[in-house]
């Protein structure tokens, strides 16, 4: 990436899109809102546009009030794109991942910049800043901000943005991610404000008394394929409805697994709009991505991805358990 040629770009003031993936998670919020606090630091005017809602422990960073949601404000968000000089691809990777604000994006004859850690970007955007090994999209929202120079300028707003995402995307610092300069940034976005007990509260210490009972029904559910060193859990449309199921209720739900002794593959499916949801983590050297991508319509990163099947959850299941078998050796290894 050129960096002197982004800056130039940004060197008078313009209106500037943000927006990230469909049901957007921690890292997209917090990479999302912690570039537009900055740009609004830097005198651009600035509107972010998520393609849906997201959950409401991700509400509380600073500028979430000032997010559109494409669903629910439509011509707000199509004038939003119309009047933006410059549109910021915040945390994907390929065009598809807007779903249904993918075209409106496509089409703006605006100067394009991604920035993503994903795999195997697709060449949509002008300007492409694009690491897969870095923990986060806030991570290289972080190193874009010191690239150009302009680290004094991260106050707390900016902080606890970049620190959330930082935190949901590596599980509470816990994957192979976080590298030492992970941790680096961990500590000067902690000085700039970011604190971070609050910050854990507020994402992770807000279940409802629904959300809590649905996470012991589906750790009820789970079952373990010791064979695999492999766990599953399911849950059907019954059982979200049964829990009165919101935007986010089931986040993370897939990590608990890998949590029992000897776990290496942690799978979750959730069926819901016609279609069954799965995420896949993994431990070590086994690919969740290269199984997600091969056999359920998926992507991500190596240890963890996410896919989806138009099976029924019960045919799903079957297939998931039918290929188990094929992946011993890499599971036992």
């Amino acid at each position: 990436m050129d960096i002197r040629e982004l800056q130039s770009k940004l060197s008078a003031s313009r209106k500037i899109l943000i927006t990230t993936h469909h049901r957007p998670d921690g890292d997209a919020i917090g990479s999302s809102l912690g570039l537009y606090n900055y740009l609004l630091l830097k005198k651009h005017e600035v509107t972010v546009v998520t393609p849906n809602g997201y959950p409401g422990f991700l509400q509380w960073m600073p500028g979430n009030d000032k997010v559109v949601d494409f669903e629910k404000d439509t011509e707000r968000a199509r004038q939003a794109v119309a009047a933006a000089d410059i549109i910021f691809c915040l945390d994907f990777n390929e065009p598809g991942r807007l779903e249904g604000f993918s075209g409106l994006v496509m089409a703006s004859k605006a100067f394009k910049v991604m920035i993503d850690h994903h795999l195997h970007p697709d060449n949509f955007c002008d300007i492409t800043y694009s690491f897969p090994a870095a923990s986060s999209t806030c991570e290289l929202v972080y190193e874009l901000i010191c690239s150009f120079g302009d680290e004094q300028m991260i106050n707390r707003a900016i902080a606890e943005c970049i620190y959330a995402g930082i935190m949901t995307d590596t599980a509470s610092f816990r994957f192979s991610s976080m590298r030492a300069n992970t941790h680096r940034i961990i500590a000067h976005l902690m000085e700039c404000g970011a604190v971070n007990y609050r910050i854990h509260e507020a994402v992770y210490d807000t279940f409802s008394p629904d959300r809590l009972r649905l996470l012991g029904h589906c750790i009820d559910k789970m079952k373990i394929f010791r064979e695999y060193n492999t766990a599953l859990i399911t849950v059907s449309a019954a059982d979200l409805e049964r829990y009165n199921y919101q935007t986010g209720d089931t986040e993370g739900i897939v990590n608990y697994p890998l949590s029992v002794e000897g776990i290496r593959f942690s799978v979750f499916f959730a069926e819901r709009e016609r279609r069954v949801k799965i995420s896949f983590r993994s431990k070590g050297d086994f690919s969740a991505r290269d199984f997600a991508a091969k056999y359920f319509n998926g992507g991500g990163h190596k240890n963890a991805a996410g896919g989806h099947s138009d099976l029924s959850l019960s045919e799903a299941e079957a297939l998931f358990v039918s290929l188990l078998p094929s992946c011993k050796k890499e599971l036992n290894s």
